[in-house]
């Protein structure tokens, strides 16, 4: 995703030179904001799986409570810090754990960036105000181009992580089996 930053004079502004061309980016962009949002969702409720069930592998209930209220990366942060005494506990760690880690707290600050994004503010180009940002040399105006193939990247992106949260799942299994 390309960003864009634009000098904030008296009045927050944004130049949309061509407001029929900025509807058709919007038009091919919002079924893939849709799935932005549901594939998230998606790993998010892995993430929850995976935080009850180390919690109590008889009911989802303790865990349940324990998250009912975190946000994703309080959750992430739990996830990571149960992991990681796992590791200790079993002196193993996956070769791609921290990568794991790092993607999904990643595809959290992605996700973020599309779901709280101005859309009534997307220019023709496809950029689209995402927020005012205090800096020495005065008030910047945040933009992010939100492209189809920016958006269908971070749906694929999001999917692996998904995918690699279960390979991780099943090498924890397998470590547990083994024992």
């Amino acid at each position: 995703m390309k960003i864009k930053v634009r000098q904030f004079l008296q009045h927050l502004s944004h130049e949309i030179e061509d407001e029929g061309q900025a509807a058709k980016y919007l038009d091919d962009s919002l079924p893939l904001i849709g799935l932005v949002v549901m594939y998230f969702n998606t790993v998010e409720k892995s993430l929850d799986s995976f935080i009850c069930e180390v919690i109590s592998d008889r009911t989802d209930a303790p865990g349940l409570i324990v998250i009912q209220k975190l946000m994703f990366n309080a959750k992430l942060d739990l996830f990571k810090r149960f992991a990681e005494d796992f590791h200790q506990t079993f002196s193993s760690e996956p070769p791609n754990f921290d990568k794991l880690v790092r993607e999904l707290s990643e595809i959290a600050r992605l996700r973020n960036l599309v779901v709280h994004a101005d859309w009534n503010n997307t220019d023709e180009e496809g950029y689209t105000f995402i927020r005012l940002n205090g800096k020495k040399s005065g008030m910047l105006q945040e933009y992010v181009q939100f492209s189809v193939d920016s958006l269908e990247k971070l749906i694929d992106r999001m999917i692996t992580a998904n995918h690699a949260l279960s390979d991780y799942w099943e090498w924890r299994s397998d470590c547990i089996a083994n024992y």
